[in-house]
């Protein structure tokens, strides 16, 4: 298999397969192929595997892209700006990622479900209890917001982040909350009342544009927005959920 990743902000992968090699995708990835790719649409692993995939924000059902001749070309495309992360997985080598992040992968890539090991973590995380885990061998893409930086934490070291801003990493490192520290912060800031605080080992790809941020500054020039006299809908949501966490955390204090 070999594949191009082109583009800057609306990047798409294209990937050619020689007879017998298949790749996967969640619905509506594919961008073109040619008449020597053959597309297969199924649960990838019964109901119960789509009824997982569905909790992980992804689609009930997969389609297989398979090579029936020399020649075969199918390129997949995100539906939102940003960067694609190709990496080779060794077997038993793995990412959790966020929702949604999954763009497509060789066949021997699993996807499944990655739980939120901590109460705190799931709630005021940005990302919830329920995460995407993808486990080698083989090539993944994943499709993040924006343009990609990679960091690799030394063991200890910590990183805080904007929980929008965490896209993939590596299951070494942890995942856990913390509140923005000073009244005036939280009040003024504008970063909301938690970071995410991810400690290494391990690898960490942040993602600088979240759909979230790129929705909120849409959301003021549409009907009824902040510039049409209203509210944004989307700026209320979050300020509700901000007052939302404010109490949840009141109330079930640390993990």
């Amino acid at each position: 298999m070999k594949y191009q990743i082109s583009g800057t902000v609306m990047q798409t992968v294209e990937i050619d397969l020689a007879p017998g090699e298949t790749v996967y995708s969640q619905t509506h990835a594919m961008a073109w192929m040619n008449d020597g790719v053959n597309m297969h649409t199924n649960t990838g692993g019964g109901l119960f595997a789509g009824l997982k995939r569905s909790l992980t924000g992804g689609s009930f059902f997969v389609t297989d892209f398979s090579a029936t001749r020399p020649g075969a070309h199918v390129a997949f495309a995100p539906r939102f700006p940003g960067s694609i992360l190709a990496r080779q997985l060794a077997p038993g080598e793995a990412l959790i990622c966020r929702k949604e992040t999954f763009l497509c992968a060789e066949k021997s890539v699993t996807l499944e479900l990655a739980w939120q090991q901590r109460i705190g973590s799931g709630f005021f995380g940005g990302a919830g209890f329920i995460l995407q885990k993808v486990t080698g061998p083989g090539i993944v893409f994943l499709d993040l917001s924006g343009e990609v930086v990679h960091k690799t934490l030394a063991p200890g070291e910590r990183l805080l982040v904007h929980a929008g801003h965490v896209g993939v990493h590596a299951p070494s490192v942890s995942f856990d909350i913390q509140m923005v520290p000073g009244f005036r912060n939280i009040l003024f800031g504008g970063e909301g009342l938690f970071l995410a605080s991810l400690t290494g080992p391990g690898d960490v790809f942040l993602q600088s544009m979240p759909i979230i941020n790129l929705a909120e500054a849409l959301a003021q020039y549409m009907p009824g927005g902040e510039r049409d006299g209203g509210p944004s809908r989307i700026g209320a949501a979050a300020a509700g959920a901000g007052v939302l966490g404010a109490i949840l955390g009141g109330v079930l204090g640390e993990d």
